[in-house]
């Protein structure tokens, strides 16, 4: 044995029950990896490049910076959470027609900030979208074309 002291902890993920053992210093990211949500990315794995953000109980929460007991018993959301191929999300359907995606490393953390933001201010501001994402690092797109995407769905246009 590894002499750590583990905890069993339980989670709902995308609606279904999770159930693992974890040592105290396990990331909610590494645990939600060990458990095959490999939609949540790990980037930088200190809490500044917002690759691994889920929604926990609706918040945009950076995954590597949460210790996974921390989300005992809480509602957590991925990338998964919001379509799948044959019925995408508006977010995912205006991140394509609006090009807001090159290499897709970020976009999973991207989307779930934007779904963050949506779902607590249906009608941002650019100003607003800009603040809302400035936690989450693109190295491809720049960011104009994710943020047209995403008011264009507060506008209803995608």
């Amino acid at each position: 044995m590894d002499g750590k002291e583990y905890y069993n902890i339980k989670l709902i993920v995308n609606g279904k029950e999770v159930k693992g053992s974890v040592a105290a210093e396990t990331s909610l990211l590494d645990f939600l990896r060990s458990k095959n949500y490999i939609e949540v990315k790990k980037g930088c794995d200190k809490g500044d490049c917002g690759a691994c953000t889920v929604l926990i109980d609706g918040k945009a929460t950076v995954s590597c910076l949460t210790s996974a007991i921390q989300a005992q018993g809480r509602k957590i959301q991925t990338l998964k959470s919001l379509g799948s191929w044959d019925k995408l999300d508006p977010l995912q359907e205006a991140f394509v027609k609006h090009e807001a995606l090159q290499c897709g490393f970020c976009t999973p953390g991207m989307l779930m900030t934007a779904k963050a933001l949506l779902d607590e201010n249906p009608h941002p501001t650019r100003d607003d979208i800009k603040e809302a994402i400035s936690g989450n690092l693109c190295r491809c797109t720049g960011y104009k074309k994710i943020v047209d995407a995403i008011e264009a769905v507060s506008k209803g246009e995608n």
